[in-house]
């Protein structure tokens, strides 16, 4: 079994997390769920800040990968 970094699946869930109410807020369905989602530059400020906290993540986990790499 892989064993994944803790900082790369949690930042990985976090982006997730994030990307869901940006989403709905893109799509138009974000009122529902908080009165500022109803803007979609809102929607697209979580896109945004999900992109960058999974690629924040990516970095330990390609900096692992190679650690655990044969030479």
């Amino acid at each position: 079994m892989r064993r994944y970094p803790a900082s790369f699946v949690i930042l990985s869930v976090l982006g997730v997390l994030i990307a869901i109410p940006g989403a709905l807020s893109i799509a138009g369905f974000g009122g529902s769920v908080h009165p500022i989602l109803e803007d979609p530059l809102a929607g697209l400020a979580l896109i945004v800040s999900a992109v960058a906290l999974i690629g924040s993540g990516l970095f330990p986990y390609f900096i692992a990968r190679l650690m655990n790499r044969d030479p």
